[in-house]
């Protein structure tokens, strides 16, 4: 990055790029109300980092974490009333190794009330507004680090992603946004309203304005400091050879998945990437993932909602609950009985969403538990087996855009489908914007009917509606701990459609 590498010569002091990025957050939050709370200890650490011989590969370079990212001294409350009196005893392993690469966090932002929905406002600070369009969400659960991003309030973030909560605000916002596949990351520290869960997989990762700042992050922090800190992240460096290399990509494509037709311009931006990617050398083969509509309820939904969403109700019960969750809080109060046979009679008239509503009702034993376990990793393998047999080196597909209209998400749970899946595959999975929504984008959608023409592709329509001129972005998917693989894909797709006209 140029802004570390000015610092590191002396050319822009440390302090200045501070203060400028603090007035900065400042204003914008003013305008959408993205920042929660200033970590004033950054004054102190700017000053300290001064003295330091080793500069690190962040040196100065300030940075803004997600709520939920530990820090000494300061509150993870998830957007939970009850949570505000606890205050973290020592930063996260994530932070502790921010600041010995010389990063300094200086604010956190805001998320959606439990981190469980992809608009971001809660009872205690309100809503974030996306700075491209105040009648839009940012995004969530990582809504507000997106929306200081896009509104240059920051260069880089923490956020986190178990459902798709990094890369849902970086699309709705116009931003680069990395999940990396499970461990590779450290969760030490990273609070969660619901812990122990392992069908869908969360994990930190960066979020910034390009490719290249997500790789000199994952390169910072996977360092012997952050694996003595966390013995569970395995002590893998970056690979910065399979960064930069130029060889030829394999690279899998879908523009559909056939559960959720995707919006106009989401099938569009991943036709016309593909073109470009062909253009420029790399072979392009159609994927079909297989199972889909399975693995989205069978697997994710059943695994993440395992306890039939109790544990997830419960931290609502003493607290005042954000109506834009209202509908969705509404489906984990409903007893296991009644969701299963609300799901029967629909079933005729709507069965997309009468299997989504079974799958809430979770596992009915450790026994379906063990069975669902294994369900995943038949599964997996089915779909890596299918990956090899074409060759593929990565995967390119759509990524839910452009951003939805505030308080829509919430009615629309089942939009996290098209990153979903990749959470319960344990895949290295990015995203960044490639085009714009257009007036025939917009024009195409008033005849949009979905794959059911049911209730969710109704409302989908009118939470998207309106997004003329909005980001819209691809996913870039790697395999398990091929996180270099991944952003390798990011950094082709960046450079072909970068600059061009997005018509």
């Amino acid at each position: 990055m140029e802004l570390v590498e000015q610092m590191k010569k002396g050319s822009l002091s440390p302090e200045t790029v501070l203060h400028v990025y603090m007035d900065k957050a400042l204003e914008v939050t003013k305008e959408i109300n993205c920042v929660i709370d200033f970590l004033a200890e950054c004054e102190t650490q700017v000053q300290e980092l001064k003295k330091q011989e080793d500069k690190g590969l962040l040196y100065g370079l300030p940075i803004s974490l997600k709520d939920n990212i530990g820090y000494k001294g300061h509150n993870s409350n998830c957007g939970l009333v009850h949570f505000l009196g606890v205050v973290e005893a020592e930063d996260s392993a994530l932070v502790q190794v921010l600041k010995k690469q010389g990063a300094i966090p200086f604010v956190k932002t805001n998320i959606p009330q439990s981190l469980i929905n992809f608009d971001c406002s809660n009872s205690i600070y309100g809503q974030t507004l996306n700075p491209h369009n105040h009648k839009k969400t940012p995004g969530g659960s990582s809504g507000g680090d997106g929306a200081l991003i896009a509104g240059g309030g920051a260069l880089l973030a923490v956020g986190t992603d178990v459902l798709g909560s990094i890369r849902v605000p970086s699309s709705f916002c116009g931003i680069c946004g990395l999940r990396p596949s499970g461990d590779r990351l450290s969760n030490l520290g990273v609070c969660n309203p619901v812990s122990g869960m392992k069908s869908a997989r969360s994990m930190p990762g960066p979020m910034a304005r390009d490719v290249d700042s997500l790789a000199l992050f994952m390169k910072a922090v996977l360092c012997d400091d952050f694996f003595q800190l966390d013995i569970t992240v395995p002590p893998i460096p970056f690979n910065d050879e399979i960064y930069n290399s130029k060889r030829r990509l394999t690279i899998g494509f879908y523009d559909t998945d056939g559960y959720f037709l995707p919006h106009p311009s989401m099938r569009r931006a991943v036709q016309e990437t593909k073109t470009l990617l062909e253009e420029a050398g790399h072979k392009l083969v159609a994927f079909t993932p297989p199972r889909i509509e399975y693995a989205l309820n069978e697997l994710a939904i059943r695994g993440f909602f395992a306890d039939g969403g109790k544990t997830l109700a419960d931290e609502f019960a003493p607290d005042i609950v954000d109506p834009n969750l209202k509908q969705q809080l509404f489906l984990y109060k409903v007893p296991n009985i009644i969701k299963k046979i609300a799901s029967f009679f629909m079933r005729p008239l709507f069965p997309r969403i009468a299997s989504h509503v079974e799958a809430h009702s979770g596992c009915s034993s450790v026994n379906d538990l063990w069975k669902h376990y294994t369900s995943i990793q038949e599964y997996r393998n089915e779909y890596v087996k299918q990956w090899r047999t074409l060759g593929m080196d990565a995967l390119l597909c759509p990524m839910l855009s452009p951003a939805f209209n505030i308080g829509h998400p919430g009615k629309l749970f089942a939009g996290f489908s098209f990153t979903m899946l990749f959470n319960v595959l344990n895949f290295a999975v990015g995203v960044l914007p490639v085009t714009t929504v257009t007036p025939e984008d917009e024009e195409e959608l008033k005849h949009y009917k979905g794959y059911y023409n049911d209730p969710w592709d109704k409302e989908f329509i009118k939470g998207i509606e309106g997004g003329v001129g909005l980001p819209v972005a691809v996913q870039c998917v790697a395999l398990q701990w091929q996180e270099e693989q991944c952003l390798r894909l990011m950094k082709e797709v960046e450079t072909v459609t970068r600059g061009r006209d997005h018509k």
